[in-house]
């Protein structure tokens, strides 16, 4: 099976405007949505749309079915409206692909997708961030989705393609890399403006997942998020054995980034409301309810800013 599940090492570095440094432990399952028949028939631990200790929900993913607050341009949604008329009925799988095409990339007949995430873990969901990636029937990845959520629930997709010059031009002796500096213009953390740039940089799953995130404010960096870990089948015996080495996974998660913004806090870190330039926060699925009043006018800093 293409499907698999990798132990990875989260790291996040904070270097501005004082350093702060932290790094923990995971388990992220990376699907073939054309396997998940399979996957919710042979194993035991894991179910697809249905309870179970993990468990994997379509639903939870990639709502563009949903009205797209504060969009930047009319084209991306018309464009998935047209590519899929039918938007309360599409499957992930359909939704994705026709994501793809809106931004210009076509994986063809026997096209296949490969999603790293989290599961649920009894029954309780919570993705920092999941990552897409589209293959076309030759197995060459033409291109990648980061998908990120913020604690608020909402959610907001990157489209991430490769490099001009390698566009169509992957070998396995030089592997395709994706990558893209753009401001996100999304609320992630108190600690960032929501204007900063994200740089992706993104290689497809293999053996080994490599997966960087950094804030830029212009020319200077001033954090960094890693996630890297070897591969290994995916098994009811290593779901297993992940249940005990990392008890209530989704749950450790929201636990850490919550304990290390009071760690933050207490450093007088400057921090800003979510309802802070409200029409600056764009392109995004789930909008909390601050962002029905637009606050851009008159942002509410924390005054050691």
């Amino acid at each position: 099976m293409n499907s698999r599940i990798y132990e990875c090492r989260v790291l996040h570095a904070r270097f501005l405007p004082k350093p702060h440094r932290f790094a923990y432990s995971l388990f992220m399952l990376a699907v073939d949505l054309d396997e998940l028949p399979l996957l919710h028939r042979r194993l035991r631990l894991f179910s697809v749309n249905r309870p179970n200790l993990y468990s994997f929900r379509e639903n939870d993913f990639l709502p563009t079915s949903e009205p797209l607050f504060n969009p930047s341009t009319a084209d991306i949604p018309t464009a998935l409206a047209a590519s899929r008329p039918d938007a309360t009925l599409a499957p992930l799988k359909a939704r994705v692909l026709a994501f793809f095409a809106a931004h210009g990339v076509d994986l063809g007949p026997g096209g296949h997708i490969v999603l790293v995430t989290l599961p649920r873990v009894f029954g309780y969901s919570f993705n920092p961030v999941s990552f897409y990636y589209g293959y076309d029937a030759a197995g060459t990845c033409l291109g990648a989705i980061a998908e990120v959520t913020n604690t608020f629930r909402e959610m907001k997709p990157y489209f991430v393609g490769p490099a001009p010059q390698q566009h169509g031009a992957a070998t396995s002796a030089s592997p395709v890399e994706f990558r893209r500096r753009t401001p996100k213009f999304f609320y992630v953390s108190p600690f960032s403006d929501v204007d900063v740039a994200f740089d992706f940089h993104l290689r497809p799953p293999t053996d080994k997942l490599a997966v960087q995130i950094d804030d830029y404010i212009g020319a200077q960096r001033t954090l960094t998020s890693s996630l890297t870990g070897p591969s290994g089948p995916l098994t009811d015996a290593r779901l297993a054995w992940f249940t005990l080495r990392y008890p209530l996974l989704t749950l450790r998660i929201i636990g850490l980034i919550h304990w290390h913004a009071l760690r933050l806090f207490l450093k007088k870190i400057p921090w800003f409301k979510k309802c802070s330039r409200a029409l600056d926060q764009r392109d995004l699925y789930h909008p909390h309810a601050s962002l029905t009043h637009d606050s851009s006018a008159s942002p509410d800093r924390n005054p050691t800013a």
